[in-house]
């Protein structure tokens, strides 16, 4: 499949890039190239191969997360600076 001039600079255009006609000419060739290419690989025969999502053979190692008893409102505020109610009280940020 062949790219024309004007769908390179339709696509450019949906991608909000400039481009030169020495370019434009350039891509025309390079995206018709890799069409082709893409269009060879969906003739391959692959009925009998298993799909998978990774090759590396990892497997989730993140630990498990277990419930477990937090501090009270209490203890949390116990040791801070400056508190309002059961609430921390820092410098203002925004003005």
């Amino acid at each position: 499949m062949s790219l024309s001039i004007n769908e390179v600079e339709h696509v450019a255009e949906l991608a909000r890039i400039k481009l030169a006609d020495e370019e434009k000419r350039k891509f025309s060739i390079n995206l018709s190239e890799i069409i082709d290419y893409v269009a060879e690989l969906e003739k391959a025969p692959t009925e009998n191969i298993l799909e998978i999502n990774q090759i590396s053979g990892l497997e989730n190692i993140a630990r498990v997360d277990n419930i477990a008893a937090s501090l009270s409102v209490e203890k949390v505020l116990q040791n801070v600076p400056d508190k309002e109610g059961s609430f921390f009280k820092v410098k203002k940020v925004f003005e």
